[in-house]
């Protein structure tokens, strides 16, 4: 039953969840800009803090709970009579069955085994969300990191605010504003790796690769072959950017890598 539990998530969502709400409170309770606007009668600023934190956690469920693109079926099933001619008599890296879920794994999935399952366009598996990253949930993956860094960055400046020193001594100080230094230290330490996380999602869209694909090149039979700098799936910063962001159709990654090996730039 335990591990049933920890299996599906439950436990990391709840937790996440919780101390967001938590260091919302103590930013609330506190003596900080967003208690002091509300003391003077001014509600749109902690109204506003309010609704981002919100928004981040409706975000966080979203891409946590929704389907990142699992293979149920063997992908030859999904293409016309001309793409399996295609995939079959092309270039490309033959179609290979996983060894897991014993299913045709179109090129650019992986298989999962923390989800059981194999995932186009595979990315990571976030154990922040417990959920695999992939075709289907990672442009929502990264609005929610977005959301996120923009409700710790406004977090950390009113944690900040909360704090003087004059005229009180340090036992009393460290008393009265421990709760607050805690919550400090969690939304900066958040604020760092979410920015980082962020920063290299965006660097990866930009030229169209996974994180897996990044940092497991060698290993990958479509891309171990090729130079270093090669990459068969970039279109260039401005049609990676819009495939990324407005292509909400399964893509046959593999017509793709035919027409970069057809044709190289």
């Amino acid at each position: 039953m335990a591990q049933s539990v920890f299996r599906t998530g439950v436990l990391v969502r709840a937790a996440h969840t919780l101390l967001t709400w938590a260091i919302t409170l103590i930013l609330f309770l506190h003596d900080t800009d967003i208690r002091r606007s509300e003391e003077r009668g001014e509600l749109l600023l902690p109204s506003l803090f309010f609704l981002l934190v919100l928004l981040s956690v409706l975000f966080y469920f979203t891409v946590s709970l929704m389907d990142p693109g699992f293979v149920l079926a063997d992908s030859v099933k999904g293409l016309s009579e001309e793409e399996e001619v295609l995939v079959s008599e092309s270039s490309s890296p033959q179609l290979r069955r996983c060894g897991f879920c014993l299913l045709q794994q179109p090129m650019r999935a992986k298989h999962c085994q923390t989800c059981k399952h194999c995932v186009r366009r595979f990315d990571h598996h976030c154990p922040w969300i417990e959920n695999c990253v992939g075709e289907r949930n990672h442009r929502w993956f990264i609005v929610y990191l977005l959301v996120q860094l923009l409700a710790l960055l406004w977090a950390l400046h009113i944690a900040l605010s909360g704090f003087s020193l004059e005229g009180t001594a340090w036992a009393p100080w460290f008393r009265a504003n421990g709760f607050l230094l805690a919550a400090l230290a969690v939304v900066g330490i958040y604020s760092v790796v979410v920015a980082l996380l962020l920063g290299s999602h965006l660097y990866l869209v930009s030229v169209n690769c996974t994180t897996w694909e990044f940092m497991s090149r060698h290993r990958i039979s479509y891309l171990k072959n090729r130079r270093d700098e090669e990459n068969p799936f970039d279109r260039g910063f401005l049609c990676n950017l819009w495939d990324f962001c407005c292509l909400c159709r399964t893509v046959v990654w593999e017509r793709v890598y035919q027409r970069h090996t057809a044709d190289p730039v």
